[in-house]
């Protein structure tokens, strides 16, 4: 998948990244990208590294052997030619990510999904919703122990008018899925959920006849595949298997019920927030569909987001 060059791999012992890292690899490689693998720990307040000795000491050296087995971890990746370098972060895993991609100007962070605390049963823990709610970049979280090749990946366009700025968030959205199709040799799926128009739903609730209103649903289906097909012309799909699935409903649902059926293998879908409040999903909408898949996911923010969180001095 050509397009990132400064890729963040997230390594979690716990979960087993074997196929996260290896996948990382053969990006870096292919798009010629620098890689780091990093880890997350926390300390307890008396290991700190603003803490007094010996309490210092003890972090240090903990930081230390963290680091010691990064580096053996990327022995091979070395070997294999990749520019990768290790660091160890210190703090809350999505702020101290997150602030590692302000800091570094990576475009990908790649990560397993932790195990999710509590009784919840969705596949994405804390710290994958928060990266995908507020980190600038890509975010990609991988399903734990999931197949080598994604075999189908499904690309979720909203809703738009050419020119418009989720326009632009569909084109990226697009860029991705297609780019990953491709380097998997796998199937491209798009879906998209439409609604009637507010004036054609207003309409629909009068006192008109069945003909009138099979009418109003077709021209709404009309224009809206129109727009993906739109979409869908300013790519080269040539030899790429590839279905449009247009689909009446909510993208809430619309969206984790297609993937179900497809058994698809990676979700590419854009994160859009609210009007001066960063960091959030419009409606909630996108956040529910995570909170309901249970495949990969490759999640992309809109141009201009800016991320509630920041360096600190």
């Amino acid at each position: 998948m050509k397009r990132f060059k400064n890729i963040l791999a997230i390594y979690n012992k716990e979960v087993g990244d074997e196929a996260t890292l290896r996948r990382a690899t053969s990006l870096a490689r292919s798009n010629d990208a620098r890689l780091t693998v990093a880890e997350v720990i926390n300390l307890p307040d008396s290991l700190t590294p603003a803490s007094e000795e010996p309490a210092r000491s003890l972090a240090k050296k903990r930081i230390a052997e963290r680091r010691e087995h990064l580096e053996r971890l990327i022995v091979s990746v070395r070997q294999e030619g990749v520019d990768v370098r290790t660091e160890v972060l210190v703090g809350t895993a999505f702020l101290e990510i997150t602030r590692a991609v302000l800091r570094e100007h990576h475009d990908l962070v790649i990560m397993t999904a932790e195990e999710p605390s509590g009784l919840r049963r969705f596949l994405f823990g804390s710290t994958s919703m928060h990266l995908m709610r507020k980190c600038p970049c890509p975010v990609w979280v991988t399903k734990p122990g999931q197949g080598a090749r994604y075999a189908r990946v499904l690309a979720a366009v909203e809703t738009f008018s050419s020119g418009e700025p989720q326009d632009a968030l569909n084109t990226l959205i697009m860029d991705l899925a297609t780019s990953l199709a491709r380097t998997e040799d796998g199937e491209l799926h798009v879906v998209h959920a439409w609604e009637m128009s507010p004036r054609d739903l207003e309409t629909s609730r009068s006192e008109i006849t069945p003909g009138i209103m099979d009418r109003l649903v077709r021209r709404n289906e009309e224009v809206h595949r129109d727009s993906v097909e739109s979409l869908l012309s300013g790519y080269d799909l040539e030899g790429l298997h590839h279905h449009v699935h247009l689909v009446r409903g909510e993208a809430r649902t619309a969206i984790p019920e297609v993937a179900l059926q497809l058994q698809a293998d990676v979700l590419v879908m854009g994160t859009v927030c609210r009007t001066g409040v960063p960091g959030f999903f419009i409606g909630n909408t996108a956040e529910d569909v995570l909170r309901q898949v249970d495949c990969s996911v490759l999640t992309v923010k809109p141009i201009g987001f800016v991320t509630p969180v920041t360096l600190e001095a």
